[in-house]
Formats: C-alpha cells, structure tokens, sequence
C-alpha cells in the first residue's frame, strides 16, 4: 500500500473522523458534535463510516461535511476493510481521527500503511477490545473522555503519560434541560435509563433492581430506552418477576429528552462503562442520576450531590438509591438542579471541540517537524 497524495494542499488540513456506524451511541454523538462545532478554517472535515447503520444519518448529513459510506456491510465484516483501505490511499487525509473498535483497530494500521501523517485515536470505554496494549505506538495522540480512562492507558497498557488527552463528554443544554412549567407526573413515579441491552450494561442486573424497587414504591414505573442482543432475555426476566406491565421498552428512539421529561430519577446499571453521555444528558435535564461505581462515572456524579452510587452488580444498593429519591422529592429536586448547574459548568459544547481541534492540530505540528 503507497500514498499517492502530497501531504501538504492548499487550504485548511483535512481531517477524516472515522466510526463504525452510525448507530445510536455516546461515541457517534460525540463525533456528531465535533463536526458541528470544528472551525473550517482550521480543519477541513469529513466523516467516513465503515459499516452499515444509519439511525444518526439525518444529523451527520445535517453536520455540515462530507458523509462517506465505506461500506453497507454489517460491524464486524471483513468486507468492509478493503474500501478503507482504497479510501486512505486514494484521499489519503492530514489528520485520521479513529473512533471505536474497527475503526481504531484497522484504521490505525492502515493509516500508517498509507502514511496519513498524524493518526489520534479514541479511548472511551472501560475495557475496549481494540489491542491498546500493541496498537497504541501507531497513535501520535490517544484522546479519552475520562480521567479514570487516562489511568487505564498509563498503568495497564503502558502508553506513555504525555500521549494522552482528557477531554469530558459535552452536552447539549438547551436540548437537553428541565422543562419550565411542567411538572413531573404525580403518580405513579417514574425511572428512566438510557442505555443499549448489552452485557456491559447490566440490563439483567437491572430487572433485578426495579424488582427490589416496587416492594418499596410499589407503584413505580420503568422507561428503558434503547435496544439489544439481551432484550429477549431482559423482556423474560421481567415477565418472570411480574414487571412487565411495569416496564416500557423504547426502541429505534432518537430523541430521548421527552423521556428524561417524564421521569423523577435516572438510572445506570452499568457493570463496566467509559463515560457515558447519557448520565450528562440526565443530569442537564435536571434528573438525580443513580449510577455505579465504574469507569468515568464517578467523575461526573458526586454521590450525595448530584446523584447516589453503588458498587455495580449490587441491585440491592441501587434499590435503595432509587427508593430513597423516589419517595424524597425535596431530596431529588435539588441533586437534579445540582446536576444541572454541574452540566452546565462543566461540559459546554464549545470546550470540547475546542480542545478536541487543539489536539488535532498538535498531532499534526508535532508530526510535521519529524
């Protein structure tokens, strides 16, 4: 594989953001965001998708820069490699930016087989199967979304401290905020959690907790939004606990603050998580979020502030969160407006693209005078 293109052009650098899919996700939105927000006099962007899934398609092309299909195969297809391949030779770009697994797997490699000058990478989650430990050289900078994230790299995949970007989740406050005048249904009371139906986010674990609940409110409500491989199996267990008149499944949902609006608290029963954009997303529409003790997530819920903790696969520990805000609603309001103000402090959407395009372009400088 050879480059065919001069590294250097007329105009900005080009910049290629590459995802898997577009599917819903933490990591597509935070790529969604960085194209909107990205200064085109400073980078000239596009995103390239490798695979098939389109849920989020209307709001890349809505970006505002070039959406390129690589591929209609399904995530995990090795078919879909060769087009990034031709595509990295044949519009071989300044800036490769990887974005989860496939892509920060094949895309490093291939990148540097084409000579993409700089290569940065993502790190977003707990335990990422993307072979850190070996392909972390092949990235002039690693960004990650927590400093717990920035830990892992150091202490167990050996990546060298000054490669290594903090950069928070951002949140869109204006879409994401408590609804002025409305108020919350008065009975019965409502969880919500937002979250796919996959083995790192507990969802079994979860059935169990709401169980523990309704013996202590037992009016309680359940909206889960999102969908999975475990969704037979959650659907089941709630069937065997007698919960299924009690919990609403939402699915192929791309608009989920109409649901944060119906609920008194916010629920995560992740067992293994990075940082995850909806607890941001709960926390800017004024919701306590009850949440485990895992990855970034402490770093963005003070247990006893803005929400309660537990060590994740306790129910029993979630159960009592959720219980203790559900029947507290003077308790509930104020970690909610805590929340809020926290969101609004802390996770503009302007910081993290701007600190994101910092970091970018130093890659590119630092290679540059190689």
């Amino acid at each position: 594989m050879s480059a065919r293109r001069p590294d250097r052009h007329e105009g900005p650098p080009r910049l290629a953001i590459l995802l898997q899919d577009l599917e819903f996700g933490g990591t597509q939105r935070f790529a969604l965001h960085l194209l909107r927000g990205l200064d085109r006099s400073r980078l000239a962007p596009e995103l390239w998708v490798l695979n098939a899934g389109s849920d989020l398609h209307a709001e890349a092309l809505a970006a505002g820069a070039p959406v390129i299909r690589l591929s209609q195969r399904p995530p995990g297809s090795p078919l879909a490699l060769a087009p990034l391949a031709r595509r990295l030779v044949s519009h071989r770009p300044d800036i490769l930016f990887t974005l989860t697994v496939v892509p920060n797997i094949w895309g490093r490699l291939f990148g540097r087989l084409a000579g993409v000058p700089a290569i940065v990478s993502g790190y977003r989650g707990l335990r990422p199967k993307q072979w850190e430990s070996l392909l972390w050289r092949l990235s002039d900078r690693i960004v990650c979304n927590a400093e717990a994230l920035r830990q892992r790299l150091i202490q167990v995949h050996g990546v060298p401290p000054e490669r290594v970007a903090v950069i928070p989740n951002c949140v869109d406050t204006e879409r994401f905020a408590p609804t002025p005048g409305q108020e919350k249904e008065p009975a019965p009371p409502r969880i919500v959690t937002v979250a796919r139906l996959v083995e790192d986010k507990a969802p079994l674990v979860l059935a169990e907790v709401f169980a523990l609940v309704r013996r202590q409110v037992p009016g309680a409500l359940l909206t889960v939004v999102g969908d999975g491989p475990l969704r037979g199996a959650f659907e089941a267990r709630l069937a065997a606990l007698g919960l299924a008149d009690a919990v609403e499944v939402v699915t192929g949902c791309g608009e989920v603050a109409p649901h944060l609006a119906r609920a008194q608290v916010f629920v995560l029963a992740s067992v293994r998580e990075g940082s995850p954009n909806a607890v941001l997303e709960a926390m800017a529409a004024g919701l306590p979020v009850v949440a485990c003790r895992t990855g970034g997530i402490p770093e963005l819920v003070s247990h006893g502030e803005t929400g309660l903790l537990a060590q994740p696969g306790d129910a029993a520990g979630l159960a009592q969160a959720l219980a203790a805000l559900l029947t507290d609603a003077a308790l509930a309001r104020r970690m909610g407006l805590d929340g809020r103000a926290r969101a609004e402090a802390g996770h503009g959407f302007g910081a993290m693209v701007r600190a994101t395009e910092a970091v970018l372009l130093e890659a590119l400088a630092q290679r540059r005078r190689l």
